[in-house]
């Protein structure tokens, strides 16, 4: 049972403002979010919260960095995360936030892996391995 909501501040809430708005799907956070890296999240907020209603921002990489408080290198890396996790599309300067497709997109064999995932998989096996086991044999 979810608990009862009520306002904190009523004379507060957010409205969509005149001069344009960004939102975030939910998805995002539940299903998306896990997977990337710290700055790549940061990336995709910040461009969310940019783009226009179709998702589209031509913000450039040094104006990026600057906000964010980032390296240009810590950008592009992070837009590339993006564009593999097909969260964003890329053609410079422009830059639109996609859709969450329903389905996870099924990656080919033959297509290349990042290299973060690799080492998120063997850190997982490695703890995988070095948990104790019921019954106190090996």
């Amino acid at each position: 049972m979810q608990p009862k909501k009520k306002l904190l501040q009523p004379d507060r809430v957010r409205r969509p403002p005149s001069a344009g708005w960004s939102w975030i799907d939910r998805r995002f956070l539940r299903e998306k979010a896990p997977s990337l890296e710290r700055d790549a999240i940061y990336l995709y907020f910040f461009l969310a919260s940019v783009s226009d209603k179709d998702g589209l921002s031509y913000w450039s990489d040094p104006s990026i960095a600057g906000c964010l408080r980032m390296s240009e290198e810590a950008v592009r890396r992070s837009r590339e995360e993006l564009e593999f996790r097909d969260l964003i599309a890329f053609d410079s300067p422009h830059c639109q936030v996609l859709s969450i497709p329903n389905a996870p997109p099924q990656r080919k064999a033959s297509e290349p892996t990042l290299l973060v995932d690799i080492f998120r998989e063997v850190a997982k096996r490695a703890a995988d391995d070095s948990s104790p086991r019921k019954g106190g044999s090996p």
